[in-house]
């Protein structure tokens, strides 16, 4: 059966636990709900405390609908999040507005113990560009409320878009005021480039140097570094704790994505940082892999497969933003030099090398030449400008990092010439991971002239609360002469992209401080790009 006869087959139909049934014209319907209950079904569980300690998501949303998104965990960091080991009824429900006057989807979820008690509902048929509010229930326990949001019609006329992009939350490092901000901007949607959780042991309260300066942990990890699933689904299950983390989740959709430390620092498709044989590692990276599916909004084609997860994909926001999501980690080659900065040697230019594999790097290059959207947004992990660096002024060779695309010259110049052989001229990228705001141009390395521009947003805590002052990595930078970076700083925060039709607005947000409680939000830049004309521009 063809994907359009399906979907007629499937419109005014909903599915519940026992099967199919009709709904009413005015519902939507709900993808890839279990049809058959298990024997051991628990429909009516009694709880001594709420089951939803972990709050509610959504995301990955399309033009009639998105995924919903739960864990049922009354104690979040015991054993199985203190569930009892057997599936579990939940029941979801989605609205027109936020008193849920006007119920427009609803349905029985099972919350399987295989997966975490995870509920991942794929809502559709759904109204286009328009917000909708959603809940669950579990035997008498009702979760808060979250707010999500319709993309516009692919193809739609569309007047705006405003989104953050965020990531790289280190636990111990921070408060999530940044995410508390962002709950309280009016958003379509939030791209989460990764690093959500960090695989390290508890540090207690030593204070460890980062170009210098002491960072000090202002809460903490538990037990050592984490290897299998239910390491991975304590620590997630820590990190989602955070009321403010919970509040951004609740306040908008996301798009996510991971990056290297929801596995291990600067993992490569089958290689670890530490030398472990590859086939042993790949049972860590699965294990990681299943715990970020149970704690993401993620439709079910991204559940893993043979410690496989389907990553990159595509969104289309009405006819102003076409989103190539990337996944920069599972089809790489190994870093040159150990992942280390270094100058660059002959392997780094090997002709072989890549950074998102064949089949990726192809749908990349087919969809910005189909793509007849006003703007393209290349979203993705790490940084696509080459930033050399030195020690001193006038120091012969530049360094550059190994673990971005720097330390991936031919595929990157190959994105880089595709986007100036086909004339694209409204392609702008966003990343993160290096925990400082970078933006500026994109120079393909046979050419003086920019191809588009690039965002790196900062992190969310990592790193501690930053410095305004010049520290060594920040000279280095400056020795390296690099013309195309317009703004660079050490300070915590987000980016915020407010997009029409002729330009695109770049705000890269800073807190005064993230060891604190309740810092002040500003701006340390504002760019802009006028459609058009490739480059930023200070507005």
């Amino acid at each position: 059966m063809s994907r359009i006869d399906r979907r007629r087959l499937l419109t005014g139909l909903i599915v519940a636990g026992g099967g199919i049934i009709a709904a009413p014209p005015s519902f939507a319907l709900a993808l890839g709900e279990d049809k058959v209950r298990p024997r051991n079904l628990r429909e009516n569980p009694v709880f001594l405390t709420t089951p939803f300690q972990l709050g509610v998501a959504s995301g990955d949303p399309s033009a009639d609908g998105f995924v919903i998104w739960t864990r049922l965990a009354p104690e979040p960091l015991a054993p199985g999040g203190g569930m009892p080991m057997v599936p579990v009824l939940v029941n979801w429900e989605v609205a027109a507005d936020e008193h849920f006057r006007t119920i427009v989807a609803k349905g029985d979820a099972i919350a399987h113990p295989e997966l975490g008690h995870a509920v991942h509902v794929e809502v559709a048929g759904l109204g286009p560009d328009r917000p909708y509010w959603y809940r669950f229930r579990c035997g008498s326990e009702r979760s808060f409320t979250g707010r999500s949001r319709t993309f516009p019609l692919p193809g739609a006329r569309t007047a705006r878009a405003r989104f953050a992009v965020a990531g790289c939350q280190h636990y111990e490092e921070g408060h999530y005021t940044a995410w508390r901000r962002i709950a309280e901007t009016p958003l379509d949607f939030v791209f989460h480039y990764g690093d959500y959780i960090y695989e390290g042991r508890d540090n207690g309260d030593a204070t460890r140097l980062l170009n210098g300066r002491p960072i000090n942990p202002i809460r903490r990890h538990t037990g050592q570094e984490i290897y299998s699933l239910d390491d991975y689904r304590r620590r997630y299950a820590l990190y989602k704790t955070d009321p403010d983390l919970q509040a951004a989740h609740a306040a908008a959709p996301w798009l996510v994505s991971f990056d290297d430390h929801e596995i291990d620092n600067n993992w490569a498709a089958d290689l670890d940082q530490d030398g472990t044989p590859p086939e042993i590692f790949r049972l860590r990276r699965a294990a990681a892999m299943q715990a970020y599916y149970e704690h993401m909004p993620l439709r079910r084609r991204s559940l893993p497969v043979n410690g496989h997860m389907q990553m990159y994909r595509h969104a289309r926001f009405g006819d102003l933003i076409d989103a190539h999501v990337l996944d920069t980690r599972q089809y790489r080659s190994d870093q040159v030099g150990g992942d280390r900065d270094g100058v660059p040697v002959p392997e780094v230019f090997a002709q072989d090398r890549t950074m998102l594999g064949a089949a990726q790097e192809k749908w990349l290059y087919d969809g910005l030449s189909r793509s007849d959207a006003r703007w393209n947004l290349i979203a993705q992990q790490v940084m696509l400008m080459a930033i050399g660096r030195r020690d001193a002024p006038g120091t012969a060779d530049l360094a550059y990092p190994m673990d971005v695309w720097s330390g991936y010259r031919t595929p990157r110049q190959r994105l880089l010439r595709h986007i100036r052989e086909n004339k694209l001229t409204n392609v702008i990228t966003i990343s993160g991971d290096a925990h400082r705001h970078y933006a500026g141009d994109l120079i393909p390395d046979d050419s003086d002239q920019p191809v588009a521009s690039e965002y790196l947003a900062t992190s969310v805590t990592s790193g501690g609360d930053g410095t305004d002052a010049e520290d060594a990595l920040a000279r280095s930078i400056r020795f390296g002469n690099n013309h195309f970076l317009k703004a660079m700083t050490d300070r915590r925060g987000y980016l915020l992209c407010d997009v029409d039709r002729e330009r695109w607005r770049g705000e890269l947000k800073v807190l005064s401080s993230v060891t604190e409680r309740h810092g002040t939000l500003g701006n340390h830049a504002v760019f802009v790009t006028e459609h058009g004309r490739i480059g930023l521009q200070a507005a």
